[in-house]
């Protein structure tokens, strides 16, 4: 089912070697969403969306105001930097014990860019946290992702290995959620997911306006499910701090680049790889038959 975002919902639970089951959440008619969760990295965080005074908003408090979530109902114990397996061992159990009636899971592209990517460990974190909070009688979505590389411009071989990387991604996301039948924000079909004002200056994290279009996402999909939203999400960005060329520079020489060394470093073996993989197939068609 699709709504009007292009966000896509999977309305049937598939397991191996089965036909399709009915769906886990069946809407009885519109509920009140009192509590909700968010885990993830440092999207789920806010980065990207600042506020007067330093702190960062982002999708979670966009999504609580538009479900009419209070202070005590909302959680968010994202972290920056955190992989899948560390929502499931870290965040997971405070997300539990906080009984949210919706839990929404941004996490995954910390993954690819580790020298240490496995799809089927992701693949089987991310199944038990679905499990998990599906049992406690939370609706879980997680998020499956865009083409980084045409937001953050790379070279054409690092680009190529980074897309590879969010294509196995996104093939366990869709795996679990699809064994599940859970509702998934999909940002390929996200209207302006490319745009570039969707975008903070560092094109890794959302602007405002990009977050913005992440919690009206959520929000459909949390509609869809049989909730009640009663404060839809705008588009117009309103009690964000907007950066300016001090803050552009100061982010960059200060965050950016040490940030880019790091992951640079544990991500150009597997880079260098898919380049040598390319290279050789190149050779092999060139080979006389």
């Amino acid at each position: 089912m699709t709504h009007g975002l292009g966000v896509t919902v999977v309305s049937e639970k598939v397991t191996q070697g089965q036909g399709p089951v009915e769906p886990s959440f069946v809407p009885s008619g519109p509920r009140l969403a009192r509590r909700l969760a968010v885990l993830g990295d440092s999207t789920a965080v806010g980065l990207g969306d600042p506020l007067p005074g330093g702190a960062w908003r982002g999708v979670g408090p966009l999504v609580a105001d538009a479900l009419g979530v209070g202070d005590g109902g909302y959680v968010n114990l994202s972290f920056t930097g955190a992989r899948m397996h560390c929502v499931l061992a870290d965040q997971l159990p405070g997300a539990l014990a906080h009984r949210p009636d919706v839990t929404l899971i941004v996490v995954g592209m910390n993954d690819t860019l580790r020298s240490d990517f496995s799809a089927p460990a992701i693949e089987a974190d991310l199944d038990k946290i679905v499990v998990e909070l599906t049992a406690a009688g939370s609706l879980a979505i997680p998020v499956r992702f865009h083409d980084h590389g045409k937001v953050f411009r790379l070279p054409g071989p690092l680009k190529r290995a980074l897309s590879a990387r969010v294509a196995e991604l996104n093939e366990v996301i869709d795996t679990v959620v699809a064994r599940r039948g859970v509702p998934c924000l999909d940002l390929v079909s996200l209207p302006g997911a490319y745009d570039l004002t969707a975008w903070s200056v560092d094109r890794l994290h959302p602007s405002e306006l990009g977050h913005r279009m992440l919690a009206r996402g959520f929000a459909e999909l949390i509609e869809g499910a049989g909730f009640t939203v009663p404060d839809p999400v705008s588009l117009t960005c309103s009690g964000g701090l907007e950066p300016g060329a001090a803050q552009h520079l100061g982010w960059l020489v200060f965050k950016g680049i040490p940030w880019l060394c790091r992951r640079g470093a544990d991500f150009l073996p597997y880079a260098a790889a898919i380049i040598a993989r390319s290279f050789a197939e190149s050779a092999r068609r060139r080979l006389p038959r």
